[in-house]
């Protein structure tokens, strides 16, 4: 009987998970994000010494935030916001079609 278990994290990818919660992600978000454990990456930041906040903290100093940008400030971040929803799917269906042309060779 063979066990099934996952190898460790490479130490780069553990600091920057510590680094994004640093700048204010969420464990939650990030493990779905990434496909580890939230766990896991509270782990490595309490190991690293840095504060975890909550998703609802993040959202709550996000709206703030928002509400003291101007008019021009405001449509930018909306410009941005789209791009990057954009940008985030043409790069996951260039995943996802690597991944099948890898499968399917002939």
């Amino acid at each position: 009987m063979t066990q099934n278990y996952k190898p460790a994290y490479p130490p780069e990818f553990r600091q920057q998970m510590v680094e994004l919660v640093a700048l204010g992600k969420c464990p939650k978000q990030l493990s779905k994000e990434f496909g580890c454990h939230y766990t896991s990456i509270q782990t490595w930041c309490r190991a690293a010494g840095v504060p975890i906040r909550s998703s609802q903290t993040i959202a709550s100093a996000a709206t703030s935030s928002v509400a003291s940008l101007s008019a021009n400030e405001r449509q930018e971040l909306l410009e941005l916001r789209k791009k990057l929803k954009r940008v985030e799917m043409e790069r996951d269906i260039l995943a996802k079609a690597t991944a099948w042309f890898a499968n399917n060779k002939d």
